[in-house]
């Protein structure tokens, strides 16, 4: 079983506010970090959280506007003045290449550490880890954007171990093998795994929409998620607004949520003129019956639900 945490690093849309940074999100799953754009200035509550500064990392970049990709100087710099040694693999569309190579020819920036950059040019599966992969979709926004899913591959049933018991298989080794599938003879005799391992369980599915206008591409792209993470620049007052920015309401946060058989909606990325982001919430629970608002230094776990 994997430990899995969600950290909002920055949760303001455009410019920061006192109370919030611009647009970062870490999933922490056991020992690796996925970090989920890096808006200026997010090494700060990086550092705070104590996250790990040579923990494994892949960073995905949704998109190319400032408040989201312009902190990655700062924070690959940080991580290099800090002894950083392990590999970073970072994800996002072709310019990002151009991005990083110019700012780090004209600044003239040396790491201590390798960072490898995968281009994202098509839809679907861009990681396929032993027990995780990320895949991608195509955001609706003023320049070319992406959301993200990452979803863990289904776990081993449940393990009858009072039926291991009484068939006297020996401990160790082959528990393991039933475990996993395998069938294994005992005294001669062929033991299914299935006659002690349940069905398989569902691994857990996170969505993240980095800024974008609701869709039925993305309705179905976040399909059963246990947690939606959905940009929520503005209230339905300002629905022309999000329409002309290419952003989202919390009210469509929400809408897309409950249409996609999402558990739980998280919102985030909020503009500026809400100091307080309860009018939002608020809005959002009128569609959505498991709302919460993310906030800086805010951590929610992520049980199993099976």
């Amino acid at each position: 079983m994997a430990d899995m945490k969600i950290v909002f690093l920055g949760t303001s849309a455009a410019i920061p506010t006192q109370r919030r940074g611009l647009s970062s999100i870490v999933i922490k799953r056991e020992g690796e970090l996925l970090i989920f754009d890096v808006g200026e200035g997010m090494q700060r509550n990086f550092l705070q959280a104590k996250l790990g500064i040579n923990k494994k990392m892949k960073v995905f970049i949704t998109h190319l506007h400032i408040d989201h990709c312009l902190g990655l100087l700062g924070f690959f710099q940080t991580m290099s003045l800090l002894g950083r040694t392990k590999k970073i693999d970072i994800y996002g569309e072709p310019r990002l290449r151009e991005f990083l190579n110019e700012n780090f020819r004209i600044i003239n920036i040396g790491l201590s550490f390798e960072i490898t950059i995968h281009i994202i040019d098509k839809e679907g599966i861009i990681i396929n880890e032993q027990d995780y992969q990320v895949s991608c979709c195509r955001a609706d926004h003023s320049v070319p954007a992406f959301s993200f899913c990452i979803k863990e591959h289904p776990r081993p049933g449940i393990f009858n171990i009072d039926k291991a018991i009484e068939l006297s298989i020996p401990k160790g080794g082959m528990y393991r093998r039933l475990q996993n599938g395998e069938d294994v003879i005992v005294d001669g005799k062929l033991i299914k795994s299935n006659e002690i391992v349940g069905p398989k369980r569902r691994g857990r599915k996170i969505g993240i929409s980095g800024d974008t206008r609701p869709s039925l591409k993305l309705r179905n792209f976040f399909d059963s998620c246990d947690i939606l993470i959905f940009e929520s620049t503005y209230n339905q007052d300002y629905q022309e607004k999000a329409i002309e920015t290419f952003h989202s309401t919390s009210a469509e946060a929400a809408l897309l949520a409950k249409e996609s058989n999402s558990n739980k909606l998280i919102l985030t990325h909020f503009s500026s003129r809400y100091s307080d982001a309860t009018i939002l919430l608020n809005e959002a629970r009128t569609i959505h019956n498991d709302v919460d608002f993310a906030e800086d230094m805010k951590t929610f776990h992520i049980p199993y639900t099976e």
